[in-house]
C-alpha cells in the first residue's frame, strides 16, 4: 500500500514539473499528513521530496537543452529563476557541469519512475558522503556515474574522486561475488576493480537495507558500441573477442560460489511464450530449428562467465584493458560472453532498415567469434551454436523488457533486433 500511495505522489510530481510543487501537494496525492509523508518517501525513494523534486527538474530540463531549446527559456519553465541557479543546483545535484553533462553524456528522456515495476535505489549525494566515512574518505567528490552512449543514470553506483566508485545493492551476495571475483581475476595479472577495505578491515558495509563497497576505478576508456563501426571495425570486433577470451581463461582459474543458470529452460519456458503472441503472426520461428538449439546447448562448455560484457564493461587503457561490474557473473555456457557483447553492440546501435549497418554488424560479430576462438579454441558445438546463442540472448532480453515502462523504447528496438535476427539468422554463422 505504502508504495502505490508514493507512487502517486510520484506520478503528480512527473506531471507537473513546470510548476511550483509543494510537499503539501504531493502528500496529499500520496492521502499522507505532510510530516508522515515525508519520512514513508524518504524511505521508500531513497532522498527527501524536494529534493526528489529538484533533482527530476534538473534531468528533464538538461535533455531539453541538450535537444537544442534555449537555456534561458527552459530554466524559467522548470522554476529556476536565472541560468545561474540553474547552474548551481545541478553541479550540486549531479556533480558535473551542465557543459562538461552534456559534452561527455548523451542526454535522454527521463523515464517515469515506476515503484510497483520496478526496484529504485536513490541516494542523494550526503547521503553517499556519510557512508565514506566508513573508509575516511567523506571529504572526496561525489559525482553520478553517467553511461555515455545511452545517457542512462547509474542507481547503483557513484563516483568517488577521480580514483573510485563506491557501488551499493540490497544484494549482498551479488556484493560478495564481485569482490571475491575481481579479487581473483586480480590475482592471476587482470586489470579490475578491486574492492578497498575500509579503516576497521572490512571490505563492505550495511547501512540500513543495502550493502555498500568502495572499489577502485579500473581507469581508461569505455569501449563505445558507436564507435566499434568506425575506421578498423574488423580489428575492433576481433580485439573484443581476444580480450573476452582472455577474461573467460581467467574465470576458468577461479573457484567462486555463483548461481548456475540454464540460459535455454529461461528462452523456452519464459520468454518465448511472453513474445509468442507478437511474433508469432509472420510464423517468426518456423525456420528455426529449436531442437537443434537445445541439443547444441546442453553440449556446450560450462564455466564461471561475466555475463555482462557489454562495451562500457570493457575499459582499454594505453598499455592494459580490464572488465568492470562482476556483479551478475554465474555459471553458463562460455559462449554466452562474446555473443552477449556482439548483442549489446547491435542492440545499442540498431537501425531498422539500415542494411548496410547491420550488414557490417554482422561482420563484427563474426570478428569477435573469431577472436574468442583464437584464444579459448571453441568446440564444434559452440561455432555451431553462435547464432541459437546470439538469438537466446536477444528473445531473453525483449521479454525482459516488455513489462517495463521505463524500457519501452528500448523494448521496442529490442522487438525490431528479434525479428531481424530471425530473418537473417543463417547470416550469423561462422
Amino acid at each position: 500500500m505504502y508504495k502505490e500511495n508514493i507512487q502517486a505522489a510520484i506520478d503528480y510530481i512527473e506531471d507537473n514539473l513546470r510548476t511550483e510543487i509543494t510537499a503539501a501537494e504531493a502528500a496529499e496525492k500520496a492521502g499522507y499528513s505532510v510530516f508522515h509523508f515525508y519520512r514513508i518517501f524518504q524511505n521508500i525513494v531513497g532522498m527527501p521530496v524536494m529534493q526528489y523534486i529538484l533533482r527530476r527538474k534538473l534531468l528533464h530540463a538538461i535533455h531539453e537543452i541538450g535537444s537544442g531549446r534555449k537555456k534561458t527559456d527552459t530554466v524559467l519553465e522548470y522554476g529556476f529563476n536565472t541560468y545561474a541557479g540553474f547552474y548551481k543546483a545541478f553541479v550540486r545535484e549531479l556533480g558535473y557541469t551542465p557543459a562538461e553533462y552534456l559534452r561527455e553524456f548523451r542526454t535522454r528522456q527521463p523515464y517515469r519512475i515506476n515503484l510497483i515495476q520496478e526496484e529504485q535505489i536513490m541516494l542523494t549525494h550526503r547521503k553517499i558522503t556519510e557512508i565514506l566515512a566508513e573508509w575516511g574518505m567523506e571529504n572526496e567528490p561525489v559525482t553520478d556515474v553517467v553511461y555515455p552512449e545511452s545517457g542512462e543514470i547509474s542507481n547503483t553506483a557513484k563516483y568517488v574522486g577521480t580514483d573510485y566508485v563506491i557501488k551499493y545493492t540490497g544484494n549482498l551476495g551479488n556484493v560478495i561475488k564481485a569482490i571475491s571475483i575481481a579479487k581473483a581475476l586480480d590475482s592471476v595479472g587482470l586489470y579490475a576493480p578491486v574492492a578497498v577495505q575500509t579503516t576497521d578491515g572490512k571490505e563492505y558495509v550495511k547501512n540500513g537495507e543495502l550493502f555498500f563497497f568502495l572499489c577502485r576505478r579500473v581507469n581508461g576508456d569505455r569501449i563505445l558500441a558507436s564507435k566499434v563501426y568506425l575506421a578498423e571495425y574488423e580489428q575492433k570486433g576481433r580485439f573484443i573477442g581476444e580480450v573476452i577470451g582472455q577474461l573467460d581463461l581467467a574465470l576458468q582459474q577461479i573457484d567462486v560460489p555463483v548461481e548456475d543458470t540454464d540460459t535455454f529452460a529461461i528462452a523456452r519456458d519464459w520468454a518465448l511464450p511472453a513474445l509468442r503472441e507478437v511474433l508469432s503472426a509472420e510464423g517468426a520461428f518456423a525456420g528455426i530449428d529449436m531442437q537443434e538449439m537445445e541439443r547444441l546447448y546442453y553440449a556446450l562448455p560450462r564455466q564461471i562467465i561475466h555475463r555482462d560484457p557489454n562495451p562500457g564493461n570493457i575499459i582499454v587503457s594505453r598499455d592494459k584493458w580490464g572488465f568492470i561490474d562482476f556483479e551478475l557473473s554465474e555459471r553458463n555456457v562460455r559462449i554466452f560472453d562474446p555473443c552477449y557483447a556482439a548483442g549489446a553492440i547491435l542492440s545499442e546501435t540498431f537501425e531498422d532498415g539500415n542494411e548496410a549497418k547491420l550488414e557490417r554488424w554482422t561482420g563484427i560479430l563474426k570478428e569477435i567469434m573469431c577472436g574468442y576462438d583464437s584464444v579459448v579454441h571453441m568446440t564444434a558445438e559452440e561455432k555451431a551454436a553462435i547464432p541459437y546463442m546470439i538469438l537466446t540472448n536477444q528473445v531473453i532480453s525483449t521479454a525482459w523488457f516488455a513489462d517495463k515502462d521505463k524500457h519501452r523504447e528500448l523494448y521496442e528496438t529490442n522487438l525490431k533486433m528479434t525479428r531481424w535476427i530471425i530473418r537473417n539468422f543463417d547470416k550469423l554463422k561462422l
